[in-house]
């Protein structure tokens, strides 16, 4: 079954990259890389006038990859972001630019979705079972709610001066909701700062596309219609992106039932249960990835119309939100979104 949904979701990638209307061709060649990471795949595609040698790109793509997973990743005890997790209260800790730089976007994320997005809701993650330990399909006791609560905040971590951390109360760091983003970003950048500006990057489904296709247009990706049997699914919307990202979060995957009711692995950080909004799908289009993959996390937690407000109220970012209402699709567009469909 694993491998039958990513063979379905990459013959979505393939067939919408290649989507075309008719616009004069590009006239580079199309390389293409594929991998591994974040216990995902990956797929790099761009277009150079110029042979490039695709075995030094794949070193370089996937050495610039596990610095990034070096530096953030919940599943590696040496990784900065692990190290930080152990260090004691109160203590200053010297971290890198990369850990910096997403620590940033962070920090804005929390703020603007007033907690919505929280990157320290591990406790209450692992407590209802979709975290690292074991789930238990099972509702859990109230005091062991509060007490994950208690154990939760990113107003609890402060970021001294350019590059330096450090946390006030007794929390566990997770970067999970946007490492995958900021892969995607950390590539990108990789391709530009070498001159290639026509590229499509795709970490797990979050993309980043800047300049211009094969076929001369800007890049078209599909964002899957929400559906709980991935084998069925098509796509719900098919957007052109011009250097820009778009993330998708959802909770019809990861799940489990209890007397019929659906409690997902999207946690409210301020109640410490699965979100109950009836929003199953959130997809964000913005300027970079790390903060579309954040945002939409933070969209899934709130209610619809004060997202819809936010998303509006922010430069270069649109959103598209879907809930399940009387097993009907209902979408709630922010105000310039239909303009990145292909129609």
């Amino acid at each position: 079954m694993k491998l039958l949904k990513i063979i379905i979701f990459y013959l979505f990638f393939f067939f919408l990259i290649f989507h075309s209307t008719g616009i004069a061709s590009n006239p580079g060649r199309l390389y293409t890389i594929s991998g591994k990471t974040m216990g995902t795949f990956y797929t790099i595609k761009f277009i150079s006038s110029r042979k490039q040698p695709l075995s030094l790109w794949k070193i370089k793509v996937d050495t610039r990859l596990r610095e990034v997973n070096k530096k953030l990743s919940m599943y590696d005890s040496k990784s900065e972001l692990s190290l930080f997790n152990r260090e004691e209260i109160g203590k200053s800790v010297n971290i890198s630019s990369d850990f910096f730089a997403i620590m940033l976007t962070a920090r804005k994320l929390y703020r603007m979705t007033d907690g919505s997005w929280d990157g320290t809701v591990k406790p209450l993650v692992d407590l209802w079972g979709f975290g690292t330990k074991k789930r238990a399909n099972q509702i859990p006791e109230a005091d062991k709610i509060t007490m994950a609560l208690s154990k939760t905040g990113f107003n609890h971590i402060d970021i001294k001066g350019p590059h330096s951390i450090r946390k006030k109360a007794n929390i566990t760091l997770d970067l999970g909701s946007i490492a995958k983003g900021y892969g995607v970003d950390a590539i990108a950048t990789l391709f530009t700062s070498s001159g290639i500006h026509d590229i499509l990057v795709e970490i797990g489904g979050e993309l980043y596309a800047s300049g211009k296709n094969k076929k001369g247009e800007y890049w078209s990706v599909g964002i899957s219609r929400p559906d709980k049997l991935f084998a069925n699914q098509d796509l719900y919307k098919v957007v052109r992106l011009n250097n820009q990202a778009l993330a998708t979060s959802g909770n019809y995957r990861n799940f489990f039932e209890i007397n019929g009711k659906t409690f997902s692995h999207i946690i409210d950080p301020k109640t410490g249960f699965p979100v109950d909004n009836q929003i199953i799908s959130a997809s964000v289009i913005s300027k970079d990835c790390t903060f579309a993959d954040g945002l939409a996390t933070a969209l899934m937690v709130m209610d619809v119309q004060k997202a819809i407000k936010l998303v509006n109220s922010l430069e270069r970012t649109e959103c598209l939100i879907i809930q399940k209402k009387e097993q009907k699709l209902v979408s709630h567009m922010s105000e310039k979104f239909d303009a990145f469909v292909v129609k």
